[in-house]
């Protein structure tokens, strides 16, 4: 795949999670956020939460990364192509996957959260990694690695590491808009 054409999607991506937190959330009572739609369910709060708890380890794994490829003279590759570990974390991620997986206990969201400060965090991520997937335009996708966080000795492309972020991401936001619904249409929530 091209790769200006995989940074185009998951920029787009990312700008549409972005627009829903600033137009939609932001916009409702914070406590809306830390509703659980069914017992033993996550509310949108702790699915943000979840998500911030990734971006707190990625994000500045991606941009140590970046500038370090600078500095060593990365140029950009026109294309792209994906390794057999980075496509399978990918689709593995993706919010159409039917893989449930448990979350590793360091990015379990607690209980109680202050939604509104989970929710400007969520905001302040989606921003930064808009700016870093235009950072990645100027390095090579293909040569640029990230340890992922729970195995830190395997190393993913940079391109494989925002696929699987931005599916991961796209897939609790998921989660969070359907917790919303439910918080939102009781009785909807029963019938499904």
């Amino acid at each position: 795949m091209q790769a200006n054409t995989l940074l185009d999607t998951l920029y787009q991506q990312t700008e549409t999670m972005l627009d829903k937190a600033v137009s939609e959330w932001q916009n409702m009572p914070p406590q809306k956020l830390n509703v659980e739609p069914a017992p033993g369910s996550w509310s949108a709060a702790q699915c943000l939460a979840h998500l911030n708890a990734y971006g707190n380890y990625y994000l500045p794994a991606i941009e140590k990364a970046i500038q370090e490829a600078k500095q060593a003279g990365s140029t950009p590759a026109v294309e792209f192509r994906s390794s057999w570990l980075g496509a399978y974390f990918t689709k593995l991620m993706q919010p159409d996957s039917k893989t449930k997986m448990k979350s590793p206990a360091n990015a379990i969201p607690p209980t109680f959260l202050n939604p509104a400060e989970t929710l400007a965090q969520f905001i302040d991520q989606q921003e930064r990694m808009l700016k870093l997937i235009e950072a990645a335009r100027t390095v090579n996708l293909n040569r640029v690695r990230i340890p992922i966080s729970i195995v830190q000795w395997i190393r993913l492309k940079l391109g494989d590491t925002f696929g699987f972020y931005t599916a991961h991401h796209r897939r609790h936001v998921l989660q969070a808009e359907r917790a919303l619904e439910a918080v939102s249409n009781p009785v909807m929530s029963v019938v499904k």
